[in-house]
């Protein structure tokens, strides 16, 4: 696969970002690059290798489920830089 400026152009507006011409150059050799390693892995014969399916032998290690002490809700609100009795205060971010 050939990477050009039109893909690198599309790739761009996709993620929403904005490049020079001297960026958009160094994006389309490294893509170039990542394009072209990946279609050497496919050369590879993996017909009798089974699936990584866990990075490590561990499955399903989970730990004991024990009740801890917390805090209370004066304790956790006593830092709060605005706060309620009961919750902490935040500003308004949907607006209508």
């Amino acid at each position: 696969m050939e990477v050009n400026d039109a893909l690198v152009q599309q790739l761009a507006d996709l993620a929403r970002l904005e490049f020079n011409e001297q960026e958009k150059t160094a994006i389309r050799g490294d893509l170039q690059r990542m394009i072209t390693f990946v279609e050497k892995l496919n050369e590879l014969d993996t017909t009798h290798v089974k699936p990584l399916l866990h990075l490590t032998a561990d499955y399903n290690v989970f730990r004991e489920d024990a009740v801890k002490t917390g805090i209370t809700r004066e304790e956790g609100l006593q830092n709060a830089p605005a706060a309620t009795p009961e919750y902490f205060e935040v500003p308004k971010v949907i607006k209508k």
